[in-house]
């Protein structure tokens, strides 16, 4: 908590060094600027769990979804079970957010319902990464299967600096048939649009109930400049808190950034926990 307010880290990377490459590193350095997040690991890479525990616990971060990737062309792969030892440490603070890839796995629906089943409370999909089309149909039974186990689609929205990534598949109005074909399933936008697409996300997430924006990535005191066509306190109420840790300068700087915005107090609330309370099962919140 912080000053008594609940925080859920809705967009936590915490993988095994070893299975990365190089641009990781490069982006978690550039952006973590004196943030410790090397401390959460051993001397192998690999994350520790009480280590990372008590580091988001001194920022003050209630929840956190820890976010697996398979984009082999991108980042590489980081395997949803190699963070399964840290949610046995602490099931209270940490989730699951499976991840699938339609170039790796077929069909996607039954390896996202094989993740769903080891504790997962949501489903990402990284279309810049993994290089393929949101909007095709073949994972249309993956939504279906979402909507019928009430977990969230969080989908990588924007551009991604990241060598092998392919940015034209970040563009939002890619879900507006899922977003309207499955109305009882929560989409996410990750990172809100990023780049080039801040209006169309934001205008899908004030017209679809269905739609929400995470602020990974954004820093706070940039998003009136990002989303300077909207009424930023009406927009907030769309908002879920994310870091995309580590790469962030620490979860407690950018709470005290979103709070200097000037926000009603109920919306602020909302944003660090209550919207993840409405969207993502069983935070116990």
């Amino acid at each position: 908590m912080i000053d008594g307010e609940t925080v859920v880290d809705a967009h936590v990377h915490a993988p095994r060094l070893s299975t990365l490459k190089p641009a990781w590193f490069e982006w978690a350095d550039a952006f973590s600027g004196d943030h410790p997040w090397r401390d959460a690991y051993d001397e192998r890479g690999d994350p520790v769990p009480e280590r990372l525990d008590a580091l988001l616990e001194s920022q003050g971060v209630d929840r956190a979804l820890l976010f697996c990737e398979y984009s082999p062309r991108a980042t590489g792969i980081q395997p949803i079970e190699e963070l399964l030892p840290i949610v046995e440490y602490n099931p209270v603070r940490f989730r699951l957010v499976a991840n699938v890839n339609p170039h790796l796995h077929h069909p996607v629906a039954a390896e996202a319902e094989r993740q769903l089943d080891l504790g997962a409370v949501a489903v990402k999909l990284h279309p810049v990464h993994g290089g393929f089309d949101p909007a095709d149909k073949e994972l249309y039974p993956l939504y279906a299967l979402c909507g019928e186990r009430g977990v969230p689609v969080v989908v990588h929205s924007g551009t991604s600096s990241f060598p092998g990534a392919r940015a034209r598949f970040g563009d939002p109005q890619l879900l507006l048939d899922a977003v309207e074909d499955f109305p009882d399933v929560q989409f996410v936008f990750a990172h809100g649009g990023r780049g080039w697409w801040y209006d169309t996300a934001a205008f899908l997430a004030l017209a679809r109930p269905n739609v929400w924006l995470d602020l990974a990535g954004l820093p706070p005191r940039k998003l009136p400049g990002y989303y300077s066509r909207f009424d930023l306190p009406r927009l907030a109420t769309r908002w879920i808190f994310g870091t995309d840790w580590p790469g962030v300068p620490g979860a407690s700087r950018n709470i005290a950034a979103l709070r200097a915005l000037g926000l009603p107090a109920d919306t602020v609330r909302a944003v660090l926990s209550g919207n993840a309370a409405k969207v993502f099962p069983g935070l116990g919140i």
